[in-house]
């Protein structure tokens, strides 16, 4: 699917917001856009111009130890620990740079950190990063299990985002419903779009889409 449209940001001509029309199921939900974020995680200019947008929204106050990037924002992750860190944002661990880690999954899907990446959590100060945000499922997940691990969730920023918050934490995004006003969330048993005998394009993640032939 390469029908896509797009939706620059309005102080970077380097962020772009690439979306594609459809019928598509997640994990946990139907919709009608496919978030296409893929070059903003893997193109370089691209990914720097988003993690320096996204460091943008953070005070020189804040106090960052670790970010975690959740469905591949790793490379993305790392432009805003740079970033954060060139604004004045501090870090209370020892070398005094922030640590960029992503979890991994046990067999029932939940997010878990081994022995020699506990410490990345435990006692920190943790940003939570994410591509895009509709139920709000895996940043719950997220946040309970950086609370489980001992860590103190302190924000949460995403490239898009259906809602402006999850639970007690605001999500500091670079595009939301007013960019998309046309974007939909629908729960699998209350889909119009199946109701309505649409087909499904594609099943997608967090790491793309898989066409349905």
């Amino acid at each position: 699917m390469q029908n896509y449209k797009k939706i620059d940001f309005h102080r970077n001509k380097d962020v772009v917001l690439r979306y594609i029309p459809g019928h598509f199921i997640t994990p946990t939900s139907h919709v009608n856009f496919y978030m296409d974020l893929t070059d903003m995680k893997s193109r370089q200019r691209e990914a720097r111009a988003t993690g320096e947008e996204l460091a943008a929204m953070y005070f020189s106050t804040n106090i960052i130890d670790t970010i975690l990037c959740l469905n591949n924002m790793e490379v993305v992750g790392a432009y805003l620990a740079n970033q954060l860190t060139k604004s004045g944002v501090m870090s209370a661990n020892a070398h005094q740079t922030m640590y960029i880690t992503s979890p991994e999954y046990n067999t029932s899907g939940q997010i878990m950190f081994r022995e020699n990446n506990k410490h990345m959590i435990n006692g920190k100060k943790i940003l939570i990063l994410i591509d895009s945000v509709s139920t709000g499922s895996l940043l719950n997940g997220a946040i309970r299990t950086v609370n489980f691990y001992g860590g103190e969730v302190v924000g949460v920023s995403a490239i898009f985002s259906l809602s402006t918050q999850v639970g007690e934490y605001p999500i500091r995004a670079l595009y939301s419903l007013k960019d998309l006003p046309e974007y939909m969330s629908y729960e699998p048993d209350n889909c119009p779009l199946c109701a309505s005998h649409t087909p499904v394009d594609a099943f997608c993640n967090g790491f793309g889409y898989s066409l349905v032939r």
